[in-house]
């Protein structure tokens, strides 16, 4: 697969897992208070974001280079802390990301995609 298509794949699947995001939110509720109180709603939002940090590593470089408006390392280092933290993510951080960074970061993405295919 060229880089390009590699880059735009990891795009897709990150667009994904942004929707994934919405639609938790969706089916919890747009509401801090639950957010911060439901392990499940919490769990999978981390889930979701701990997935895009991964994909944000399949990225090569210099895509990421080229598209440094992003905060990728940013991204990847947010996978590491919910992988490696064992349910101790700040709730408030955690809502800040799926209700602020995800839909930022899913709108970009797609408009990478669309800006490919034309």
């Amino acid at each position: 697969m060229k880089p390009l298509d590699r880059n735009i794949s990891v795009l897709e699947h990150i667009v994904s897992y942004c929707q994934q995001i919405q639609e938790t939110v969706d089916r919890f509720g747009d509401d801090y208070q639950t957010f911060s109180t439901d392990p499940i709603y919490r769990n999978a939002a981390a889930l979701c974001i701990l997935q895009i940090g991964e994909l944000v590593g399949k990225l090569t470089e210099e895509f990421r280079a080229r598209h440094s408006s992003i905060p990728w390392r940013q991204i990847k280092a947010m996978r590491n802390i919910v992988a490696h933290s064992y349910g101790t993510v700040d709730p408030e951080t955690t809502w800040e990301i799926i209700t602020d960074d995800i839909p930022a970061l899913q709108q970009y993405c797609l408009t990478v995609i669309a800006a490919q295919s034309e």
